[in-house]
């Protein structure tokens, strides 16, 4: 029976699985992920500690496969930016999706082209995560490494790379880039003339489904898998998450508590706004109008590390992680609580596109543990998956079900906080195991192993589905409101913090 590899290059884990073409998960394997911030609003990672934690994923599956593995496809955060030099190594650090530090080169892009130009040609606005503001940044500031560059791409489209030796980039990284118009799908010289790059940095573009190569011999020693085998371009990993939920008709919502925060809406048509991002469906013909919250779930992983280090005995006494121990706690308090969070750790992408902005907590009292931080830090990032909601529904887009994945959608308390503050009923995806399966999925319809792009649903269950509390709704609606007050009354302030960070 063939079976398909599925890699995900995430922020917080590299995974790897494996699946037959019946609707069956074989095995799972996960490696963790460090990620840097050096300084503010920075968020970088190695690209070999990925290359690493995929080699040994792949021999750990490899050794239960045998010779099954029939495809693989690789799925990663987008849109990373990696140099390579002439000879294909990376020249420094990823530079992550959600990493603000390009803040004056993107008032470069704002004085160079009317946003609305950018907009119209692109289907998204101005943002921290465009690759070309950071190309300018790596330009200005470590110009050794710029001048040795001839390539970039993205995190998957790496993998992939050192997997089969061809190099291309995946169409959502190439559309999320900012160097692409939406109309014609291919790289607009308007566009990369922002940026005054060489169009030569940007190797071609391929769908997701498109077979790009096989596994080179260098790479099978690596990996153990058997040279030959076939390679797929690969996918986004938030793209690949929502088609695994299985939302492939208008209104289905996903909401992805992830690394970061990613909240898609299915659409059949294409929509524009300075707000949002959009992105290629896995399925050809569809589109997924969508946000990305700079940080969700490496938001939380901070609190963790910086202040939840004299919980960690009792969690373990309770036979409970960390972060199961802390939902514990926080379940213990009413949802009238006093305190907010905006998570704005890394500056936010969607909705806001504001770069300099910081998290903040606000009305911190005495009377306040730990128990009240971690509750306001998930309603903080609940509140800004409504906010979405409500820009998707100033464009006539209708919610019809919501959907929950990703690690964080294991959590209880924060799928419960989710229906209260969507004021839906939210529905969390059993036997997801995350974007891994999307790419193996990807890697069979690729390689015409599977047939329908249907037959996803075999893979996954809908579970547990968490209904609105009436009571906590309107408490919850009246601290939303002040959450984005909060934002409203900061804002001028944030980017005189950034330049006293700066002197």
């Amino acid at each position: 029976m063939p079976l398909l590899l599925g890699l995900d290059i995430g922020t917080t884990s590299t995974i790897g699985i494996l699946i037959d073409d019946r609707g069956g998960t074989v095995a799972v394997e996960s490696r963790p992920v460090t990620f840097h911030s050096d300084h503010a609003n920075w968020a970088e990672e190695d690209t070999e500690e990925w290359w690493r934690n995929v080699g040994e994923i792949c021999r750990a599956l490899a050794a239960k496969a045998g010779d099954a593995i029939a495809a693989v496809g690789v799925t990663g955060m987008l849109p990373a930016v990696i140099l390579l030099d002439r000879a294909g190594r990376p020249l420094r650090r990823s530079i992550q999706q959600n990493d603000a530090r390009a803040t004056a080169e993107l008032e470069n892009y704002r004085a160079a082209m009317d946003e609305s130009a950018f907009l119209s040609l692109t289907g998204t606005g101005y943002s921290q995560q465009l690759v070309g503001p950071k190309l300018m940044w790596l330009r200005t500031h470590e110009p050794d490494v710029y001048s040795r560059a001839t390539h970039v791409l993205g995190a998957s489209d790496y993998i992939t790379y050192r997997l089969s030796g061809s190099l291309q980039v995946e169409h959502n990284w190439a559309l999320e880039s900012g160097f692409v118009s939406i109309a014609t799908g291919g790289y607009d010289d308007r566009l990369i003339g922002l940026a005054a790059i060489d169009r030569a940095l940007l190797p071609p573009i391929r769908k997701s489904h498109d077979v790009v190569g096989s596994i080179t011999d260098e790479a099978a020693l690596h990996t153990g898998l058997r040279a030959g085998t076939p390679v797929v371009a690969g996918c986004a990993d938030h793209v690949a998450s929502a088609f695994v939920c299985g939302a492939a008709r208008n209104g289905d919502l996903v909401i992805k508590f992830g690394g970061a925060g990613d909240i898609l809406l299915s659409s059949d048509a294409p929509v524009a706004d300075r707000r949002l991002f959009i992105d290629y469906h896995i399925v050809p013909g569809l589109y997924f109008p969508n946000g990305c919250m700079a940080a969700s779930g490496t938001f939380l992983n901070w609190i963790v590390r910086n202040w939840a280090g004299g919980e960690a005995e009792a969690a373990r006494a309770a036979g409970l992680s960390i972060h199961q121990w802390l939902d514990r706690r926080a379940m213990e308090l009413p949802a009238e609580g006093d305190l907010l969070f905006l998570p704005y750790v890394l500056g936010e992408k969607t909705p806001l596109m504001d770069p300099h902005a910081r998290g903040t907590l606000i009305g911190l009292g005495l009377h306040h543990d730990l128990r009240h931080v971690w509750r306001a830090a998930l309603e903080g990032v609940v509140f800004g998956f409504r906010h979405h909601v409500e820009v998707f529904a100033e464009r006539g887009l209708a919610v019809s079900q919501v959907f929950a994945a990703d690690g964080g959608a294991a959590s209880d308390l924060w799928l419960q906080i989710a229906a209260d503050v969507l004021q839906r009923p939210v529905t969390r995806i059993d036997r997801h195991p995350g974007s891994c399966l999307g790419a193996a999925f990807v890697a069979g319809m690729g390689t015409g192993l599977l047939k329908d792009w249907s037959d996803i649903g075999r893979y996954v269950a809908a579970g547990r589905q968490f209904v609105p509390g009436p009571g906590a709704t309107a408490i919850l609606d009246r601290k939303y409101q002040l959450w984005r007050e909060s934002y409203r009354r900061l804002q001028t302030m944030y980017p005189q913090l950034g330049a006293l960070a700066r002197t």
